[in-house]
């Protein structure tokens, strides 16, 4: 019960502490996409260990490098990094840079290892471990915090150690709990279908440095350096300029898809129908489904040709970012046909959110509910 409330007090003061932030913090470039990049480690903690003397927080750096040099290109994207060099960064103050900078994004890069010779690519997003594997790999990343000064302070009493820390990480982090596992998704297609890397799937686990931000976050662990071949490729120019395009062409697809200039679209009509429902209804009290179809900036006028002719498009402004909706229905059967329908109509990573009592829920969660 002691550690419910102190997690409970961390997130209120977290909350306020980074409202003041939002609020006095100046954003030069507030009409560009904000990526924040950060390479796990460096300076006097090196990361995991490996047998050939790979050392995790120069690949990393290396990775990030790369994929802030290649970003920096489009002129419409500005990139933040928490380190450029080899030098050691708190982890709550990875998350205060991001916050500072506004970001869309924030991007955590880090290698894995293993007393195995596993091997592949994982990203994780901020959740309470679902697994003794996941818990294990945040653990391992989050151990940093002993090499801190003042991190008793700073955590008030986290344990990365303990299973029960981890209950109350995920509640700043929720609201964009979709967004972060498009992202994710992404990242880890990327690796599987251009780099023919082993997909070991889009993960929840405690993060700290996830649960600092509040923007979609992610965490990527590009493979592991105690696998004699991936330990090599990852320690390789070769290996490292093909992570850092994967990563790069997948935050590009997310701005690209969530982010559209919706605005400039010029209507005409389509010949596609929504087509009935085949499976049985499946209602949920109390529970309302939507489809997420975009985000921007600016408010856009909810008229049909300013969505690709799509009728009955909702808006709803949180955290200075609009976000626009297709469909309102209890009937997760039906928002299915209008998701199909969505993406036959140009939104192709259009994504389904579930809302109880008005507010946001996590999908999985509503559909943990008993239909009727």
């Amino acid at each position: 019960m002691k550690t419910n409330s102190l997690l409970l007090f961390l997130s209120i003061a977290f909350v306020l502490t980074f409202t003041d932030y939002a609020t006095l913090y100046a954003q030069e470039d507030s009409n560009k996409f904000i990526v924040v990049l950060d390479a796990g480690h460096g300076g006097k903690d090196p990361g995991k260990p490996s047998k050939e003397g790979y050392k995790e927080k120069d690949i990393a750096l290396k990775i990030v490098l790369e994929v802030g040099k290649e970003l920096e290109k489009d002129p419409n994207i500005k990139v933040v990094y928490t380190r450029t060099k080899d030098v050691f960064v708190d982890l709550f103050v990875r998350g205060k840079i991001a916050n500072e900078a506004k970001a869309d994004l924030f991007v955590s890069v880090h290698c894995n290892a293993h007393n195995t010779q596993a091997y592949g690519s994982e990203t994780y997003v901020l959740g309470i471990h679902r697994n003794d594997t996941n818990f294990n790999v945040a653990k391992a990343e989050n151990e940093v915090i002993y090499l801190e000064d003042d991190y008793e302070k700073n955590y008030e009493g986290f344990n990365p150690n303990s299973p029960g820390s981890f209950i109350g990480l995920t509640l700043m982090q929720e609201e964009y709990l979709d967004q972060s596992i498009l992202l994710a998704s992404l990242v880890q297609k990327n690796f599987t279908n251009a780099l023919k890397r082993k997909d070991r799937g889009v993960k929840q686990a405690g993060f700290i440095v996830l649960h600092q931000t509040i923007m979609p976050s992610i965490l990527v662990e590009t493979g592991f350096i105690t696998n004699k071949e991936e330990g090599a490729y990852l320690n390789s120019n070769k290996g490292q300029l093909e992570m850092s395009t994967a990563i790069k062409n997948a935050i590009l697809e997310y701005k690209n898809s969530i982010y559209q200039n919706v605005d400039d679209f010029v209507y005409k009509e389509l010949e596609t129908k929504m087509t009935a429902a085949s499976e049985p209804d499946e209602i949920y009290n109390n529970i309302v489904f939507k489809v997420q179809i975009a985000a921007s900036s600016k408010e856009i006028d909810l008229k049909p040709y300013n969505f690709k002719g799509l009728e009955d498009v909702s808006r709803e402004k949180i955290n200075g970012l609009y976000k626009y909706y297709y469909g309102y229905t209890s009937n997760y059967t039906k928002i299915k046909d209008f998701q199909t329908y969505a993406k036959s109509r140009g939104y192709g990573t259009s994504f389904i959110v579930a809302f109880k009592e008005g507010k946001s829920i996590p999908l999985e969660e509503a559909l943990k509910s008993t239909a009727n």
